[in-house]
């Protein structure tokens, strides 16, 4: 749980009154700025202890020592020949040598990290040199580890005792001063644990700590391109989950960048590209370029990366093509946010205009509070649209709700608006909205988002699964096309109900089509019901069907066509023998042959079993299968049957994570703390993020990292 801790960023600056250019390069080392949260985990990249200054050489090892062996656990370890056979670094040695064997991904080699820390400068033990500066890589003998660590005195040792030392800091002087009376301790516990109690509620909200001060440099960062990285997984309880990992900052946003960065913060949590099954980004050429886009770049490393564009990002697409390509639809949302500023400024400037006649207005619109009929009160206001088609839903459904306020402020604008051009603006616009055709594609609109918001929606749950998410759109396209077989009548009568209570014209639908604001000599001679029915009605519904079949391309990826038959629905009708064994060919490293023979096995056993319990009867998705299989402990009698449904399930379905983290980064990083360091930055996202965790995090963990990341006045 360390990665969730706050770490702030060390800052190391040569004092001002040494002359550094008179002092002789060999003489004495020069001070650097050192920051500690950039030093490299794996071993194979590290700089030698003697290479930092004298002074900052305890601050390195103590660093080094909190954060523990790089250990990765879950990597691919390569295969080598050695003499006859091929032979590579076997995990389980982290167990047996857990508190100081470390393993660099970059060099395939092992190394001591006590004595990396502690190496005597003079005398050489046995196999010390091989496990501190090139790395031991002999797997074909294990015993050199036990050579290595040797007798009671032995370097190795004594270099373990010594990093010891500087955790409890008894080998310090300070050490001997620090000893208290009980009742001097507990008044220090106490200050700290309501320290601690006030910095968690801070985290929490994301609040400002030491207001406009809170900088860990003298500049203004300025505009930086930053990546935030969340990570998609199953629990050990067979749910999916998705954390936030990260905050980078990259010089530029090309793919070989891009993939710098997610390198560096998996080397950072002892985490392997290997182990990526999966990965999500929107659909910036950078991100899904064939030949050198991220996803190309990553799939060149690991083959079983799959990419999936998101569901989200490829839904808000095909809502703004049909916005883009439908002069008439475009006209609308661009009035609608017309009306919302103008009106939202004229309310906020209410004691320029008429206050009696404005007060009622006002609290209506500002207020919103509406009577419902049925005794409750339910609160809307005139809501400005944002980046989603969620808010422009929102912003269609208010300003249909508050049609008549809104005519009453832009009627008041138009003869004491503050200036000319707002005046005439409003004049504009209140002919506009008042006229059948507004109104019109107002509903049509509104019906249009209702039945994609749904879909929009769910997409960005957390927990949605690939599968799950190919349904609904499904589902969208079938209540689209229901909607244009079925949808016209109800519509037209909703429209016209509409028109007749806000004294509104309503166009005998027989008569010929004129468009406003051209002579009647150049219109193209259609009927009212053929305008309205045929070229907005049709036509919008149609582009909406045809966007998203165009984008969803990935329904009929092989990949994704044979998740398909992992489906529990209806007893797991969909199931296929060979189809789910393909599937598992698609992740080589996780199946053998030898495993797809067995795979064979369970598979027929695992259909006849599920099907004959009626707990698995009623389920409705991938994940509510993996969290019965856990909850029946089906997972470990059909692990490599769990093992394809987990592949399933991290398969991304939307970014919805990411873009949250975007939205979490305007709360904490505000005007009060706009020149807050990266490191700093992204300690405060992830603890505002991920405060759930964060909270379970018990006090004595953290006042326990807090004593031992440098020597104390005070002791616990």
């Amino acid at each position: 749980m360390d990665k969730y801790l706050i770490k702030r960023k060390t800052i190391l600056k040569e004092p001002s009154n040494v002359n550094t250019s008179d002092a002789q390069p060999n003489a004495k080392k020069d001070r650097i700025e050192l920051n500690i949260d950039d030093l490299p985990s794996d071993p194979g990249l590290r700089k030698k202890i003697s290479d930092y200054h004298p002074n900052d050489r305890d601050k390195v090892r103590r660093a080094y020592l909190q954060k523990g062996p790089c250990q990765p656990y879950t990597h691919n370890f390569p295969q080598k020949k050695i003499g006859n056979a091929l032979r590579r670094f076997n995990p389980t040695w982290f167990k047996e040598y857990g508190n100081w064997l470390e393993y660099s991904i970059e060099k395939d080699a092992a190394f001591c990290l006590c004595c990396y820390l502690y190496r005597p400068d003079v005398g050489e033990q046995a196999s010390g040199d091989s496990f501190v500066l090139e790395g031991f890589t002999n797997w074909k003998k294990k015993e050199r580890f036990d050579i290595h660590v040797g007798g009671p005195n032995s370097a190795h040792n004594q270099a373990w005792k010594r990093c010891q030392d500087l955790l409890n800091q008894k080998q310090h002087i300070q050490f001997a001063f620090a000893k208290q009376s009980d009742q001097a301790r507990e008044n220090y516990r106490v200050h700290l644990t309501a320290t601690l109690d006030c910095i968690r509620f801070l985290l929490c909200q994301g609040l400002a700590f030491r207001g406009s001060d809170e900088t860990e440099s003298s500049h203004n960062q300025g505009i930086k391109e930053q990546a935030a990285i969340t990570l998609r997984y199953v629990d050990s309880k067979g749910y999916v989950i998705e954390r936030f990992l990260g905050l980078v900052h990259v010089s530029d946003t090309t793919a070989l960048s891009l993939k710098a960065a997610i390198e560096a913060v998996f080397s950072k949590n002892n985490l392997s590209m290997s182990k990526i099954r999966g990965q999500g980004y929107d659909g910036a050429s950078n991100m899904q370029g064939e030949f050198n886009g991220l996803k190309t770049l990553i799939m060149k490393v690991n083959a079983s990366a799959y990419y999936v564009h998101c569901f989200a990002h490829q839904l808000q697409l095909t809502l703004v093509a049909v916005a883009k390509n439908h002069v008439q639809i475009a006209l609308l949302f661009n009035t609608v946010t017309s009306v919302v500023n103008i009106v939202g400024a004229s309310c906020k400037r209410r004691d320029a205009l008429r206050e009696k006649q404005f007060n009622k207005i006002v609290e209506e619109l500002l207020v919103g509070e509406l009577s419902t009929g049925k005794g409750l009160n339910q609160e809307t206001s005139l809501q400005r649209a944002g980046d989603t088609w969620g808010s422009h839903y929102g912003s269609l459904i208010n300003l249909i709700i508050m049609f008549g306020s809104d005519i009453d402020v832009l009627e008041i604008v138009v003869e004491d608006g503050i200036s000319l051009e707002q005046r005439g603006e409003a004049f504009a616009l209140l002919d506009l909205v008042q006229s059948f055709d507004f109104v019109f594609n107002l509903h049509l609109m509104k019906n249009v988002l209702g039945i994609t918001n749904e879909l929009s929606m769910a997409l960005q749950r957390r927990d949605q699964d690939i599968m799950n998410a190919i349904a609904l759109v499904k589902v969208t396209k079938q209540l689209l096309q229901i909607m244009r077989d079925d949808g016209w009548k109800s519509l037209y009568d909703e429209v016209s109900s509409f028109c007749e209570r806000n004294n509104i014209v309503v166009p005998n639908m027989d008569d010929i089509f004129v468009t406003r604001g051209r002579p009647r000599r150049n219109t193209h001679k259609v009927t009212n019901f053929h305008h309205y029915r045929v070229e907005l009605f049709y036509t919008v519904v149609d582009m909406q069907l045809q966007e998203l079949n165009n984008r969803f391309n990935e329904l009929n990826m092989e990949l994704l066509l044979c998740v398909a038959y992992l489906s529990p629905c209806n007893s797991f009708a969909a199931f296929d023998k060979g189809k789910l064994i393909h599937l598992a060919q698609f992740y080589p490293s996780e199946f053998s042959e030898t495993e797809l023979h067995v795979l064979d096995n369970q598979l027929e056993t695992y259909i006849i079993d599920l099907r004959s319990h009626d707990e698995f009867k009623s389920l409705k998705g991938i994940n509510e299968l993996s969290i019965k299989l856990v909850e029946t402990k089906k997972h470990i009698v059909y692990p490599l049957v769990y093992l394809l449904v987990k592949l399933a399930l991290i398969l991304p379905v939307s970014t919805a994570s990411v873009e949250r983290v975007f939205s979490a980064m305007k709360i904490v990083k505000n005007r009060l703390r706009n020149r807050m360091g990266d490191s700093w930055m992204n300690d405060c996202l992830i603890t505002y993020i991920e405060k759930e965790i964060f909270c379970s995090i018990d006090n004595e963990k953290i006042l326990h990292r807090f004593q031992t990341m440098k020597t104390r006045r005070e002791q616990l």
